[in-house]
C-alpha cells in the first residue's frame, strides 16, 4: 500500500513538473476565438472619418478599406488586394499547414460553439469534450433548446455578414422596411438557414468533403511545412503502410513488437478528433490542424513524464530530431511578395482622389463666333464629391493664359457624395496655330478643386483643346 501511493505520488509529481507552465491548444484556440468573433461583430460598427475599416457597398457603389472610402470608379487597386489576399493564404499554408481551418475559419468556430459551449458547457448533452466520437443519443428537449439557441446566433452571425456589404447604421434603417429590401432580407435567411444545417447537420463533413480548402493545400506542402504530426520514432509505426490495418490492438501487444515503443495505445488523440481520424496514421487531409490530439497526448504522457508524442511540428524536424524552420526559402519568398503586394495596396490607397472628374467632349469639336474672332470648345464635366462633406468646386486650365473659362463663371457646392455633370466652355481670342490643312488639338490639363480645401480636393484631368483650320477663321473674318 505504502509503495503504491510512493508509485502514484511520484506519477503526479512528474506529470505536475511536466505540465508546468503547460497551456493547452484548446483553450490558446478558444482565445483566439473569442478575439476573431469581437472583432467581427465590432468592426463593423466603428468609422473614422465617415469610413469603414472593410466594406463593399453596392447601394453606394464604394468600397472601403482600412477606414478610407474609394468610389467604384477607383477600384484599380483590388488586383493588389485579391493578390494579397491569394498570397496571404499561400504564406500561412507554407508555414503551418491547415492553421486557417483548426484556428481562424469562421466554420470551426461556430462548431466549437455549437458542441463545446452550446451541447456541452451550456446544456450539459455532451458528457464531456474529450469524446468527440460518440454523438450524444435522446435528450430531445435539451438538443431543441439547443438548435433554436444556435438559430438565434446563426441569424445574428448572418447579419454580421451582411455588415460588411450594407453598414450597420442603413441596415437596422433598412429592417423597418424590409419588403423594399428583398435582396437583403433574402441573403440572411439562405445564410442564415445554412449555418443551421451546417453546424446541425452537416458538421466536420464541411471541412472533409465540401471545401477545397484541403485538396489545394496539399500542393503547397513541404518536409518544412509545420503540421500536427505524431511522432513515429518515439510512439512505433501503429499502422501497416496501408495505413488501414491496424498491427496491433492492445498496450500489451504493442510492447511485445518493440518495447521501446511509447506509445501506450490509449486512443485519446483518437476520441477527441473532431474529424474522426487517427492521426497515428499519418497526416491526412481530413486533419485540421486544431492540435486536440495533441492536447490529448500531452496528458497522457505528462503522467508518465515524457513529452507528447504529438506536436506541431514539421517532418524533416522530426526526422532530425531539431526545432522546424519557420524561415526558408518558400517562406522568405511569399513574405516577400506580400510586401510587394501590401507596399503596393497602400500606395494605390494613399493615391486616393477626394473627387472625382470625368471630362468628355461634345459631338460638336468646336464653334467660331465674333466673326472669327473667339473659338469655343464644349465640354461636358461630370463631378462626383467623394467626401463625406460638402465641398464648393471650381477649376482652371494649367500654364495657359491664352484659354479661358468661359461658362460657369463662378464655383458651385456639391453635397457630400453627389454628383453632378456641368456643360463647360472654353474659348480663346488667340491665334493658336496657323494650319491650313486640318484642325489643331492642343493639350490642356484641367485642374478642379474645392475652393474650400485646395491643398487636399484636387484632381487634373488632360484633355485638348480643338482649335480651327486657319482657312476657316479667315471666312468667318471677312
Amino acid at each position: 500500500m505504502a509503495e503504491a501511493a510512493v508509485a502514484k505520488k511520484s506519477k503526479k509529481e512528474r506529470m505536475k513538473e511536466y505540465l508546468k507552465g503547460w497551456v493547452p491548444y484548446r483553450f490558446q484556440r478558444y482565445y483566439t476565438f473569442i478575439a476573431v468573433t469581437l472583432f467581427a461583430l465590432i468592426i463593423p460598427w466603428i468609422k473614422i472619418n465617415g469610413a469603414h475599416f472593410f466594406l463593399l457597398n453596392f447601394d453606394h457603389k464604394q468600397i472601403h478599406l482600412f477606414f478610407t472610402k474609394f468610389d467604384m470608379q477607383e477600384l484599380y487597386m483590388m488586383p493588389f488586394l485579391l493578390i494579397f489576399g491569394f498570397l496571404g493564404v499561400f504564406f500561412l499554408t507554407t508555414l503551418a499547414g491547415r492553421i486557417w481551418c483548426g484556428w481562424l475559419c469562421p466554420q470551426t468556430i461556430f462548431r466549437i460553439i455549437y458542441r463545446d459551449l452550446i451541447e456541452t458547457k451550456l446544456l450539459g448533452i455532451r458528457r464531456s469534450i474529450q469524446n468527440k466520437q460518440k454523438e450524444p443519443k435522446g435528450q430531445y428537449f435539451k438538443k431543441a433548446v439547443a438548435m433554436l439557441i444556435w438559430t438565434v446566433l446563426a441569424f445574428v452571425a448572418a447579419a454580421n455578414f451582411v455588415w460588411f456589404f450594407v453598414p450597420p447604421e442603413e441596415f437596422f434603417q433598412y429592417l423597418q422596411n424590409p419588403g423594399d429590401h428583398g435582396v437583403m432580407m433574402g441573403t440572411i435567411f439562405v445564410l442564415a438557414l445554412f449555418l443551421i444545417y451546417d453546424v446541425i447537420k452537416l458538421k466536420e463533413d464541411f471541412c472533409i468533403y465540401v471545401c477545397p480548402y484541403a485538396r489545394v493545400q496539399s500542393v503547397m506542402y513541404d518536409e518544412e511545412t509545420i503540421q500536427t504530426i505524431y511522432n513515429t520514432h518515439r510512439g512505433g509505426h501503429i499502422y501497416a503502410d496501408d495505413q488501414q490495418t491496424k498491427l496491433v490492438n492492445t498496450q500489451k501487444e504493442l510492447l511485445s513488437v518493440d518495447e521501446s515503443n511509447e506509445c501506450t495505445y490509449c486512443d485519446a488523440c483518437v476520441r477527441v478528433c473532431p474529424t474522426h481520424i487517427d492521426i497515428k496514421a499519418g497526416t491526412q487531409l481530413e486533419c485540421i490542424n486544431c492540435l486536440e490530439c495533441a492536447d490529448a497526448c500531452t496528458e497522457v504522457m505528462g503522467a508518465l513524464g515524457k513529452e507528447s508524442l504529438i506536436t506541431w511540428t514539421s517532418y524533416s524536424a522530426v526526422e532530425e530530431e531539431r526545432k522546424p524552420k519557420f524561415i526558408r526559402f518558400r517562406t522568405i519568398a511569399y513574405g516577400v511578395a506580400l510586401t510587394i503586394a501590401l507596399v503596393g495596396l497602400f500606395w494605390m490607397g494613399s493615391t486616393k482622389e477626394y473627387m472625382l472628374l470625368n471630362i468628355n467632349r461634345t459631338t460638336q469639336l468646336y464653334k467660331v463666333k465674333d466673326d472669327g474672332q473667339r473659338v469655343v470648345n464644349a465640354y461636358t464635366f461630370l463631378f462626383q464629391n467623394t467626401e463625406n462633406k460638402d465641398h464648393k468646386y471650381f477649376f482652371e486650365v494649367v500654364g495657359r493664359d491664352d484659354i479661358k473659362i468661359e461658362r460657369p463663371d463662378k464655383a458651385f457646392t456639391l453635397r457630400a457624395g453627389a454628383k453632378s455633370k456641368k456643360v463647360v466652355v472654353l474659348s480663346t481670342t488667340k491665334e493658336l496655330a496657323k494650319d491650313n490643312k486640318k484642325d489643331t488639338p492642343i493639350p490642356i490639363t484641367i485642374k478642379a478643386y474645392a475652393v474650400d480645401d485646395k491643398e487636399k480636393v484636387v484632381v487634373q484631368r488632360n484633355t485638348t483643346f480643338v482649335y480651327p483650320r486657319y482657312d476657316v477663321l479667315l471666312e468667318h473674318r471677312k
